[in-house]
């Protein structure tokens, strides 16, 4: 079970009392009914669905109720940080799951027979 920190409550709270609401930092349209339908299309339906690095919009719905952000790791589905609504993207980079080298038993001990 993943914790998630709510930045409004202060405090780390089961996955369950969350749901995700998309992609954060989403520029959209001034004037949503001056667009083509292919330009809504991309804005609505069209999403990046990257490997490693993402922000993201939650809602802390079995809480407090309040939307925020929160940066996580597609790969190993970790939360770097989570942040108010309305706050600016923070200047993150992206940084492998593990730097761990793993030692095997063929590494220490020799062949396993």
């Amino acid at each position: 079970m993943l914790l998630i920190h709510c930045p409004y409550c202060q405090e780390e709270r089961s996955e369950l009392e969350f749901r995700n609401a998309g992609d954060a930092h989403i520029a959209r349209p001034s004037d949503i009914a001056a667009i083509s339908d292919e330009q809504f299309e991309e804005f609505f339906f069209l999403r990046d669905n990257p490997k490693g690095l993402i922000f993201e919009r939650w809602r802390h719905i079995h809480g407090c109720g309040r939307f925020f952000n929160a940066a996580r790791d597609t790969v190993s589905d970790r939360f770097i940080t989570t942040y108010k609504a309305g706050e600016p993207k923070p200047d993150l980079h992206p940084q492998p799951a593990t730097s761990a080298t793993v030692e095997t038993y063929e590494a220490t001990e020799g062949d396993a027979r």
